[in-house]
């Protein structure tokens, strides 16, 4: 760990929207003074020479285990492959085709939102990359894939094959299987198929994310999904710290992973130090982008409420392992239906964890001031991780799936900054349809602007300031994970910080996405210079 004097920056710190300082000194890794410069002129500094300095940026809802696992697909995230065409050429890049019948072609991020077809790939489209190699693409944002014959062949999915709880599996006219799995409980029996992962791999794959975090100035991670690749996540993730991770990480196992592990219970070591377990993650509907999130109002031009994927007894059963173990439960819930459905249940129980939400709400994307109301007036705190770079990347898709009146409430960020005062803006990388989804100023430019990709309007009443979406990646942030001491730069926190390119409180607002971090420090020492 390291120190020193730090002088003449534009230092915000995390505290407020106005809060900021010029200069601040790190002893032994954590801040001990935060001042101006002319109170400690003459004494030996390291002069940032004008540069904006941010406390290090917080992603609390990230998938890096998915990040790592995806180190031999091949990438179909949009803006690169925009249509059915280019992604078919792009899995046929794979460096396993051609060499051999048991060798997977795996690919992740398509969204046909966009493309000119206007519909998903098939298992036939699949097959013409290969018919006798197993083939997958993973949808952007991981709630359903698409196979080609062979690997529904492999994985005995027919036409008699039932949909499973909580899943779908897509059929043609004819009721035979189409290729699509909507779910981990229709895709899972696919997943397992694939040849495992030497340990040895795994936490190289994990130790090598140390550079794409750093380099975007991110140093406190959550991992919303941390048995996707192993029901153990947190030995491999202190393998991969000795290996030379260097963030934080806040891991949260996936319910139905931790049933199937008899549901440990949680030691003191589990739930301290630089990288432990936070708590349990609970899926409760699926995504707008694909009509699966749990709605009150049926889809535009159908009648079809999306997908309820875990039962009262699932949440409630989580809520008793989480209430024992010390431990915050996190809910995926996209629709209004599932929003209201997690808040009545457990609104009016006792929250078990002092000093950080309970019950964490994650996308929260129709969030109406009804709903707003019942969280205010709710015994449990509830916090929420939402997001901008949602409908920046997927507004074709929020645009044919929300009524007028749903995209009039849809990811209300102003609403949720002023009223749930642990919230957080979060990139769900490598879950969402962009090809650099956590880099946070693209994220602060949509939450500013409200505009999308294409350039349309998406609730322009819902925009924050700059500094208002700073501090949903920082101060704000910090409120609702158990990170150790960062997202602020005051006396007392972990000293990380980053230095900007530029100063991205005066760019003009069409410019936010261009910032880039040029230094990433931890703990007193630099980690990352560009």
């Amino acid at each position: 760990m390291g120190g020193g004097l730090f002088v003449d920056a534009k230092v915000f710190l995390g505290t407020g929207e106005d809060d900021f300082a010029t200069a601040f000194r790190i002893d032994d890794g954590v801040f001990t003074w935060v001042g101006d410069t002319a109170d400690v002129a003459g004494e030996p500094a390291t002069d940032l020479g004008g540069a904006t300095v941010l406390p290090g940026l917080l992603d609390v809802h990230s998938h890096p285990s998915m990040l790592a696992g995806l180190a031999g697909a091949v990438s179909c995230l949009p803006p690169d492959v925009d249509s059915l065409a280019s992604l078919l050429d792009r899995m046929r890049t794979h460096p396993a085709l051609g060499r051999g019948a048991d060798r997977w072609i795996e690919g992740f991020g398509f969204d046909e939102s966009g493309y000119p077809e206007r519909r998903k790939p098939t298992r036939h489209d699949l097959d013409r990359v290969s018919a006798t190699q197993p083939v997958f693409v993973r949808r952007c944002d991981s709630h359903s894939m698409v196979c080609n014959t062979r690997a529904l062949e492999l994985a005995g999915i027919t036409r008699d094959t039932p949909d499973p709880d909580g899943g779908r599996i897509g059929r043609d006219g004819a009721g035979d299987p189409d290729g699509l799995l909507v779910e981990r409980a229709a895709y899972d029996r696919v997943l397992a198929l694939r040849p495992p992962v030497g340990r040895d791999e795994e936490v190289a794959r994990l130790a090598g994310l140390d550079t794409h975090f750093l380099e975007r100035g991110i140093v406190a991670v959550g991992d919303l999904m941390s048995t996707l690749t192993t029901p153990d996540p947190l030995p491999l993730f202190r393998d991969a710290e000795r290996a030379g991770l260097r963030p934080q990480f806040a891991l949260y196992g996936m319910w139905q992973d931790l049933v199937a592990l008899g549901l440990p219970d949680l030691t003191d070591d589990d739930r301290t130090g630089r990288t432990k377990i936070a708590g349990v993650k609970l899926v409760m509907d699926g995504a707008y982008s694909d009509r699966t999130a749990w709605t009150d109002d049926a889809y535009p031009g159908s009648c079809d409420h999306g997908l309820r994927t875990a039962s009262d007894d699932d949440l409630r059963d989580a809520v008793a392992w989480a209430r024992r173990n010390g431990v915050q439960v996190a809910v995926h819930a996209m629709g209004d239906r599932a929003l209201r459905h997690v808040a009545d249940l457990l609104g009016d129980e006792e929250p078990w964890l002092a000093d950080r939400p309970s019950v964490r709400l994650e996308h929260a994307t129709l969030l109406g001031a009804d709903l707003l109301d019942r969280l205010d007036a709710a015994r449990m705190e509830f916090g929420v991780a939402t997001h901008s770079v949602f409908f920046f990347a997927e507004y074709e898709s929020y645009a044919r799936n929300l009524s007028p009146d749903q995209f009039a409430v849809a990811y209300p960020i102003r609403s949720l900054y002023e009223r749930v005062r642990c919230c957080a803006l979060s990139s769900d990388t490598p879950a969402t349809s962009w090809s650099d989804a956590d880099d946070v100023f693209l994220s602060v430019r949509a939450a500013v602007l409200r505009e999308a990709h294409t350039g349309a309007d998406f609730n322009r009443a819902e925009a924050v300031t700059v500094a208002q979406a700073l501090l949903l990646y920082t101060g704000r942030a910090r409120l609702l994970a158990p990170f150790d001491g960062v997202g602020l730069i005051q006396p007392g926190f972990e000293g990380s910080f980053v230095v900007l390119d530029r100063d991205v409180f005066t760019v003009p607002p069409e410019d936010i996405g261009r910032v880039r971090v040029a230094e990433t420090w931890l703990r007193g020492e630099r980690a990352f210079r560009r």
